[in-house]
């Protein structure tokens, strides 16, 4: 029996994790489930999977918990400590799947104890690529991709040399807007934005898909754990998100990872790796999907991609801007108070200020955020 620590349990990520370990309880011991503030969601949780503590990140909710789980030997928990203190208990392995760069320093704190680390928390390597890819060689962690995209590269990397890699390319749904106009996009509206054509999953990772900021992204976090050199990684828009990403050898062969758009598919990759387990996923059925099409990503309705991609070459704290800012504007988004297209204008000029010097540990990317969120909302109150 494996011990697992869930960083995010509530969410898309932990829902879908929690759902195979349900399917294989004798395999799995559950340490530690946190949350926001979804604190009935999280109490059933841990009852139902006998954790051994239970914490929320938004310390207000401590006392709802502390009821909710009251009669139990559930140890409750809760503030930015407590994540990290979840994140330091040496389970066996740790799911990251906290949003945004408040997941930042749980994974760090993950990575410090030397595990193995499901990584699902995209901006936490884009903001720290560097410092995280230090730490990980300087105590032997294992971080293993959850993304679908990072998952079937790493898949379709197994068995052979990073060094005979020719290109890796990383497909994109082109989310819910692909076919929209520019005036079609400026009135967008929240709820259009979080409806996915193709995955269930949160709303800001759902907005980032519409803006395909999601797709930059996770061209940064590929740079960092495949690293083959920027201009050797691309993007495809593959509106069937059936093959989730390729890898182009340089003897000319391609290896695509195909499967349906269900996050238990990479999330049980990582949890039997370096074997495989059963899921509960029907057999892909070409026959009756017909037919894959591919077309190239389109920069002037979806700036995002271009501006994440200009963000990595420009290293050093660029990266841990573009995504603060876009955290930023995506919240301003969601909250009803800017135009959708305003997203990724508010991200471009943010990034056109004088940028601070490359961060060299967790508290310079920390604060490189705040100062980048302080700029970005400065700009979004001109809107």
């Amino acid at each position: 029996m494996r011990s697992i620590s869930i960083l995010g349990a509530t969410g898309s990520v932990g829902a879908s994790t929690l759902d195979l370990i349900r399917r294989n309880r004798d395999s799995w011991r559950v340490m530690a489930l946190t949350a926001n503030c979804n604190v009935d969601e999280l109490a059933a949780l841990a009852r139902e999977f006998a954790a051994e503590i239970a914490v929320v990140a938004d310390e207000t909710c401590l006392p709802a918990l502390r009821d909710a789980l009251s009669g139990t030997d559930i140890e409750c928990a809760g503030g930015a400590q407590a994540l990290c203190d979840a994140a330091s208990l040496g389970a066996d392995m740790t799911v990251a799947a906290i949003v945004g760069c408040a997941g930042l320093a749980p994974v760090m704190t993950a990575i410090e104890q030397g595990g193995t680390i499901a990584l699902a928390n995209k901006e936490a390597l884009v903001s720290a690529g560097d410092v995280m890819t230090a730490a990980v060689s300087r105590t032997g962690a294992k971080l293993l991709p959850v993304d679908s995209e990072h998952n079937a590269i790493f898949q379709c990397l197994q068995g052979s040399r990073i060094s005979d890699v020719r290109r890796i390319t990383l497909t994109a749904s082109g989310g819910p807007f692909r076919t929209w106009t520019q005036s079609q996009l400026e009135a967008a509206t929240p709820s259009q934005a979080v409806a996915h054509p193709n995955w269930d999953m949160g709303a800001k990772i759902s907005v980032d898909s519409a803006t395909m900021m999601n797709k930059g992204l996770e061209f940064i976090e590929a740079h960092h754990l495949f690293p083959v050199g920027l201009d050797r990684i691309g993007i495809v828009v593959h509106p069937q998100s059936v093959i989730h990403s390729m890898v182009e050898y340089r003897d000319g062969s391609t290896l695509a990872q195909l499967g349906p758009s269900d996050m238990r598919v990479p999330i049980a990759s990582c949890l039997a790796y370096p074997q495989r387990m059963y899921t509960p996923m029907e057999p892909l059925d070409l026959v009756a999907i017909g037919s894959l099409t591919f077309e190239a990503p389109d920069e002037v309705r979806f700036p995002a991609t271009r501006l994440a991609r200009e963000a990595a070459q420009m290293g050093g704290a660029a990266p841990a801007v573009l995504n603060a800012a876009n955290e930023a504007a995506v919240a301003a988004f969601l909250s009803g108070k800017i135009a959708f297209t305003r997203i990724a204008l508010t991200v471009e000029r943010t990034l056109e200020r004088d940028l601070p010097p490359a961060p060299a540990s967790l508290d310079e990317v920390l604060a490189i955020d705040r100062e980048a969120r302080v700029r970005a909302s400065e700009l979004l109150e001109l809107a």
